[in-house]
This record gives structure tokens, C-alpha cells and sequence, in this order.
């Protein structure tokens, strides 16, 4: 069973800002919003997931990332992802559907901008993944 250690949502761009819960429908969180709709955001990415086990190797390698600085809306830990991975956080269902493609809007979270390190190409495993909605509901960190 994992646990949900963060929720993030922005007007758009990083960092996102933490909440504490929020709705979740089938185009991602309801208050969340991306200025880039042509690579960010729509049924097939309305949910975008880190895995703490991640941030913490990175910002162990020297990154300053930090939950919520690479445009992620959960950060989770305790599950094991992988494109067609099923799991629930809350009421909600999710699927990963991909590894979300790092781009240069996230640089400040990496030694020196290298922002491709978490590319799912050049390093497998250790990216975002963008997930799409099975079942919609709220979420909420846990007191």
C-alpha cells in the first residue's frame, strides 16, 4: 500500500504550491492548470506523480529539487510505477499511461539545468509519470 506525501497545483508553470486535498476529475485536479496544453494536461495526462523514492536519490546526487518543483500534482511513495501500473490514492484510481518528457521550464530543480535527468530514455524508471483518471473523488493528505 503507498502513501500520498504531497498535492500540488499551480495557475500554471512550477513550482506547484502544496494543498491539502483536492477534487480529482477526469481531466486532473480541479485546480490545477497548465499554460502549455499542447504537452501538459488533457485526459491522457491529467495527473502528473513522483515517486519519493526519486526526489530523494536526486537531491542525494547534489539537485536542489523539491516537492512540487518539477511540475509534479502527487508526490507518493510505496508504490512501484510503471506504464500500465493501476493503484489508488484516495477515492481516486489512476493509470500510468507514460513517463512524462522533461523540459527546460524545470531546470531549476537539477545541478547545473540538467533537467533530462529524469528522462525515462536516459534513465529508466527515475521520471514523472503521467497518469489518466480511472475513478474520479477527492484527495486529501492524511492528518
Amino acid at each position: 500500500m503507498g502513501n500520498l506525501l504531497g498535492i500540488f497545483v499551480s495557475n500554471g508553470g512550477v513550482p506547484k504550491e502544496s494543498v491539502n486535498s483536492v477534487r480529482v476529475d477526469y481531466q486532473g485536479l480541479v485546480s490545477d492548470n497548465q499554460h502549455d496544453k499542447k504537452h501538459h494536461g488533457g485526459v491522457m495526462r491529467a495527473v502528473c506523480v513522483l515517486e519519493d523514492e526519486t526526489l530523494k536519490k536526486l537531491q542525494a546526487e547534489g539537485h536542489p529539487i523539491m516537492p512540487g518543483t518539477t511540475g509534479e500534482n502527487l508526490l507518493v511513495s510505496g508504490y512501484d510505477l510503471k506504464i500500465g501500473s493501476i493503484f489508488s490514492v484516495g477515492d481516486v484510481e489512476l493509470e500510468v499511461v507514460s513517463a512524462a518528457t522533461p523540459c527546460k521550464t524545470i531546470s531549476d530543480s537539477f545541478v547545473d539545468g540538467y533537467f533530462n535527468r529524469i528522462s525515462h530514455k536516459k534513465y529508466p524508471g527515475e521520471t514523472r509519470w503521467y497518469c489518466k483518471v480511472l475513478k474520479t473523488g477527492v484527495i486529501r493528505i492524511s492528518a
